[in-house]
C-alpha cells in the first residue's frame, strides 16, 4: 500500500483584505454621495487599486481555498469598483459618452439584485456579513431610485447609509484579523 500525501493550506485568510477593502473605498464614495465631500481623485484612485486591485487579489486567493462565495465576492465587487471609476472618467477622457440615468439606474440595480442573493447566501455566515450584504444591496437599489428619480435627497440618504454598509465591512475584516491574531473573539462577529 502506497501512503497518500496530506495537503494543508497554511495560506492566509484573504476575507479580511477584501472586507476592509470594499469598506474604506465605499465611506469615502458615500461622503461624497451624502455631500460631505467632493467626488475627486482620490476616490477614484481608491476605487482602482484598494476597493478593485485588492478585492480581486482576495477573491483569488479565496479561489484558492476553495471558497466560492469569497471568490464570487471579491472579484465582483473588485470588478465593480473598476467598472465605476471607468464609467465616471471614460466620458472625461473623450472615450465614449456619459450614461443616462437610466443607464446607470439599471447598472445599480443590477447589482443590487446580485447583492440580494449574495445576501441569501450569507445566511449560512455570521451576523457580521449578513449585515453588509443586507446594507449593501439596500445601498444599491437607494442609489438606483436616486438616478431614476434624480432626487438629491434620495442621493444623501443613500450616502449615509452606504457610510454604514462600508464601516460595517471593515469592522467584519478587522474583527477577523484581531480575533485570528489573538486567538479568541475580541471583535464578536455573530
Amino acid at each position: 500500500m502506497s501512503e497518500g500525501t496530506k495537503l494543508v493550506d497554511t495560506t492566509a485568510n484573504p476575507a479580511p483584505l477584501g472586507l476592509i477593502a470594499f469598506g474604506m473605498t465605499t465611506v469615502l464614495l458615500n461622503l461624497a454621495n451624502a455631500g460631505l465631500i467632493g467626488l475627486t481623485s482620490m476616490i477614484l484612485a481608491m476605487g482602482i487599486f484598494y476597493g478593485g486591485i485588492a478585492q480581486i487579489f482576495a477573491g483569488w486567493m479565496e479561489w484558492k481555498k476553495g471558497n466560492t462565495f469569497g471568490t464570487t465576492a471579491f472579484t465582483s465587487y473588485g470588478l465593480f469598483w473598476l467598472t465605476l471609476v471607468f464609467l465616471i472618467i471614460m466620458p472625461k477622457w473623450g472615450i465614449i459618452g456619459a450614461a443616462d440615468a437610466g443607464g446607470m439606474a439599471a447598472y445599480l440595480f443590477i447589482w443590487g439584485l446580485f447583492t440580494f442573493v449574495m445576501w441569501i447566501a450569507t445566511l449560512k455566515h455570521n451576523r457580521a456579513l449578513q449585515f453588509v450584504f443586507f446594507t449593501l444591496f439596500i445601498l444599491f437599489w437607494l442609489l438606483a431610485l436616486k438616478e431614476l428619480t434624480g432626487s438629491a435627497s434620495i442621493g444623501i440618504i443613500a450616502g449615509w447609509e452606504g457610510m454604514i454598509c462600508g464601516l460595517s465591512a471593515i469592522y467584519a475584516g478587522l474583527a477577523q484579523v484581531l480575533n485570528e491574531t489573538y486567538g479568541r473573539s475580541v471583535m464578536p462577529l455573530g
